[in-house]
């Protein structure tokens, strides 16, 4: 992967500050697990609520951590006084969100002033064990004058 640099020292405050904000990961019970410039991991605790009729991870919880982990690890490389709003969005579901605990690996790909281009992975892990549940590509838009 290559190392990016921020545009803002105080990025991973920033990242941190706004997500704790975010009303609807708190309702997923989602928490980041892991920061760095460009990346960003969210994990989502399997609960009833988040699930589907055969009890599976619903594709509406496992596809909105996916978006919020590469929404955040856009704004991780955007300038201070910035906002990130996704833009575009496909989603591959490949096998059954099952698990403890859902993963979702945001990454950019490709930075840019105004877009930029990510992907995230989700995974389902039980026992430390990791199953692929998700793959999506993202366009993030950087929104001047608009704080996150």
């Amino acid at each position: 992967m290559t190392a990016f640099e921020p545009r803002d020292p105080n990025w991973e405050e920033r990242v941190r500050r706004s997500f704790a904000r975010q009303p609807f990961m708190g309702h997923l019970g989602a928490s980041l697990s892991h920061l760095a410039p460009g990346e960003v991991d969210i994990e989502m605790p399997h609960r009833a609520e988040l699930t589907q009729q055969h009890g599976f991870f619903h594709a509406g919880s496992t596809t909105s951590i996916a978006d919020s982990a590469a929404g955040y690890a856009a704004l991780s490389l955007y300038p201070a006084g910035t906002g990130v709003l996704s833009t575009e969005f496909k989603i591959n579901l490949l096998n059954p969100g099952k698990g403890e605990k859902l993963v979702a690996r945001g990454r950019v790909i490709k930075p840019g002033r105004t877009l930029t281009i990510c992907r995230s992975d989700v995974y389902g892990v039980t026992g430390g064990r990791e199953i692929h549940v998700a793959t999506g590509l993202f366009s993030m838009i950087c929104l001047e004058g608009v704080e996150d």
